[in-house]
């Protein structure tokens, strides 16, 4: 089993290897959006994304869902019925991201 700080240690090559990917800044520009407010729906993302970058609601769904599921940094809070789901940054990774952006 791993420690705490081998895990930490993983989850930031993953991050590192993400942004090293990102031609457009569009990735670290959703890293950004969940450092600054912590918790998002996929359309409250999208609508800040779309401002900046030519981008569909269906990127931003699969940009988040490849941050939770592979990177390993988002919480899913499924809410009632037919209400969106909110994703969250883990709190254990939340100046692991801060530190790999550099600076907000």
């Amino acid at each position: 089993m791993r420690t705490p700080g081998e895990i930490a240690a993983v989850i930031e090559s993953r991050l590192r290897r993400y942004l090293a990917r990102d031609r457009t800044g569009i990735r670290r520009e959703m890293l950004l959006l969940f450092a600054r407010m912590r918790s998002l729906t996929i359309a409250e993302a999208f609508e800040v994304l779309r401002l900046r970058f030519s981008i569909s609601y269906h990127s931003v769904a699969a940009m988040i869902g490849l941050i939770a599921s592979r990177i390993g940094i988002l919480h899913i809070n499924k809410g009632i019925e037919g209400e969106a789901n909110r994703y969250e940054i883990k709190s254990q990774y939340v100046d692991l991201l801060t530190r790999t952006l550099g600076p907000i």
